[in-house]
């Protein structure tokens, strides 16, 4: 299905809100086109394309609430799923927490989210940039696994109190993993970007070869607490932890690392080092995405942590109302300034230390400090007098972002990665930290 635009999504919401006989009625619409290319062992193995559509039709009678979904858009299809959803909530108990929709809003410039030569990949120029990829891994004698994906999609939102919300985008992501004949080495690399002229498959690849041909051999070392640095890649994985968890009520009912004793919380407070500040803004060049969120408030460029002090929470519309504040919507990004340094001269400021390309398999110790475990994978080496002397067996970490970003000892120039874990894209600096706990060591590649 072609991307719908703002006329033809007001058009369909509009044609779904004229049946509603509800209190309140919202209506949502969003769909997207994408494609991918999969490969192992040197070839490809699937390669696929997906087109999609789906509404959705919330009607209230006071504070309860019936929802449907639909992808068929006949004017009976749309009326029987109008009819449905009023009859689901009627039968539906009261949502004690239910919030009144929102009237029409006011949105900032919406950014480039858009790219018009993302959206017309054509399968010639996706299997172009994974023969790119594996030309470098057949060149280097290794062994290559891949993906490569590019979507473009709209949303829309309409309710019965006026409001209306709409935006286009366009993704291109791709990760590969390169291993020696002997599986011995590996190596990693993963990208995201809005437009597909900054997808460079040859460059992104030549990385991974190089930490895949050096991570032979790999020595054991003991485990305990090093300095390191963590590329973006590595470091996402924890700080996601971190400035995903700014969340008010969690903090307020005492369930969370933000929570103090009486009810009262860390907001205010420094938390972590004063060079760090993270902020969103769905304008930011980088990483641009849409100007509203889910429920239909505005999204505008708001600091969550300056100089290393917590200055928001995320409040829900429910929550902000209970404590008499102004609700602030989750955002749709977050970019954490760094410093002047590359990747290079952060390695050749070090004395001694350990380069870390990726952290997997992430899991919760203790959510009161926002404790973490997990393993280091795809190349991890180790720094000697500001040069990398030889490749290290794997380690299992024990951290938490707020003790890591305590420990903080350089910040390099950000840029945008891909986290492993959620697939969520942010702007991140690779970052030199001491002390950073190690519990034991692991065999895998």
């Amino acid at each position: 299905m072609a991307i719908l635009t703002e006329d033809e999504c007001k058009a369909l919401l509009k044609k779904a809100l004229s049946y509603s006989k509800a209190d309140e009625c919202e209506v949502s619409i969003n769909g997207s086109n994408s494609a991918n290319i999969r490969y192992a062992r040197n070839s490809v193995s699937t390669s696929g394309s997906l087109s999609s559509t789906s509404m959705g039709i919330s009607s209230a009678f006071g504070k309860k609430l019936g929802i449907v979904t639909l992808n068929e858009y006949t004017d009976e299809a749309i009326s029987a799923a109008v009819k449905r959803s009023e009859e689901l909530a009627q039968l539906a108990p009261e949502n004690p927490e239910y919030m009144p929709m929102l009237g029409p809003q006011t949105y900032g410039p919406a950014a480039a989210t858009f790219v018009p030569a993302t959206a017309a990949i054509t399968p010639a120029q996706r299997t172009t940039m994974v023969e790119q990829s594996l030309n470098i891994a057949k060149q280097n004698k290794l062994t290559a696994a891949g993906f490569l994906q590019n979507s473009a999609g709209f949303s829309a939102m309409m309710n019965s109190k006026g409001l209306f919300a709409y935006n286009t985008s366009t993704d291109i992501n791709f990760s590969v993993t390169l291993r020696t004949a002997d599986s011995q080495g590996s190596g990693y690399s993963t990208k995201g970007y809005n437009d597909v002229a900054k997808m460079d498959t040859t460059a992104f690849t030549k990385i991974a070869a190089q930490k895949a041909s050096g991570a032979a051999n790999a020595r054991a070392i003991e485990p305990g607490k090093y300095t390191v640095i963590l590329e973006p890649a590595a470091g996402i994985v924890l700080l996601e932890q971190l400035y995903g968890s700014l969340d008010a009520r969690s903090a307020d009912e005492g369930r969370s690392f933000l929570s103090k004793p009486g009810g009262k919380t860390r907001l205010g407070e420094k938390l972590v080092d004063e060079r760090v500040n993270i902020y969103s803004d769905p304008s930011y060049p980088d990483l641009p995405t849409a100007n509203w969120s889910g429920d239909g408030q505005p999204l505008k460029k708001m600091s969550w942590i300056e100089k290393g002090v917590v200055k928001n929470f995320n409040y829900s519309r429910f929550w902000a109302q209970k404590k008499g504040v102004q609700p602030i919507p989750y955002p749709s990004n977050f970019i954490m300034e760094g410093g002047t340094q590359t990747l290079d001269e952060l390695i050749k400021g070090t004395e001694k230390g350990i380069l870390i390309t990726r952290l997997w398999y992430i899991r919760p110790v203790d959510p009161q400090t926002l404790l973490y475990t997990g393993l280091t994978r795809d190349g991890t080496f180790y720094i000697e007098n500001g040069q990398i002397k030889f490749p290290i067996k794997n380690l299992r970490f024990n951290e938490s972002p707020v003790i890591m970003l305590n420990n903080l000892d350089a910040l390099g120039r950000t840029e945008r990665t891909v986290s492993g874990e959620s697939s969520q894209n942010a702007m991140i600096p690779p970052m030199r930290i001491r002390e950073f706990t190690f519990s034991s060591l692991s065999d895998a590649v």
